[in-house]
């Protein structure tokens, strides 16, 4: 569903550019809204949540896919944790679908899915690894990599309930909004991938703004 924001970037309490293939850690506070700016558009944002205060309670995509009754995220889904809360609520979207089923790129499923010499190339997972590394103070290990979104991935569900990977359906501009229901923290890989046409084979930039 398209629902676009009236929220100005001017008034924005930050704003932080995501170099493609690069990584974000950061806090978003009970009643702020995050914005995922799609600068140059056909660029996944493979994101994580968590409780700040309890990081064993971490976005549930079977939790939330169950409750909403659909299979993709847009205006109106609320995120729930793992303990079934509500984490986030998608407020503005002009996307109009968002992947959860998809998961994220990993050195594994790149060798599996493509070829053995892609082992060495860089992924989501390593991304997520390098930003819980640098920033300790957030509490979070590698098994806390669990359930992710993939923001802007064009991920369709076969007839058969297979998935496949496919060119994106963003566009420069396009952005996704929601705002949080509890102090959440974000941890966000700007998609390195180069294997499957997610990111149009060319990573770009992305824009995180918040909101009070």
């Amino acid at each position: 569903m398209i629902i676009e924001s009236t929220r100005r970037p001017e008034n924005a309490v930050s704003r932080t550019t995501v170099d493609a293939g690069d990584h974000y850690i950061g806090t978003l506070r009970a009643g702020q809204t995050l914005r995922i700016l799609d600068l140059e558009g056909n660029q996944a944002a493979d994101t994580l949540f968590f409780s700040a205060h309890d990081t064993a309670e971490r976005y549930s995509a079977m939790d939330t896919l169950r409750e909403q009754g659909a299979v993709y995220l847009t205006a109106g889904s609320t995120l729930l944790s793992s303990e079934g809360r509500p984490m986030l609520t998608i407020t503005a979207d002009t996307c109009g679908r968002h992947d959860t089923l998809g998961g994220a790129c990993a050195s594994e499923s790149n060798t599996v899915r493509y070829d053995l010499e892609k082992r060495h190339m860089h992924s989501c997972r390593d991304n997520w690894m390098q930003a819980i590394a640098d920033h300790p103070a957030y509490g979070l290990t590698k098994r806390d990599i669990t359930h992710n979104i993939n923001f802007f991935m064009n991920v369709p569900v076969t007839a058969e309930g297979g998935l496949t990977f496919e060119d994106g359906i963003s566009a420069p501009g396009k952005y996704v909004e929601m705002v949080a229901e509890m102090d959440v923290i974000v941890l966000v890989s700007n998609c390195p991938q180069l294997n499957n046409p997610c990111n149009g084979y060319d990573p770009t930039p992305i824009e995180l703004l918040v909101w009070d």
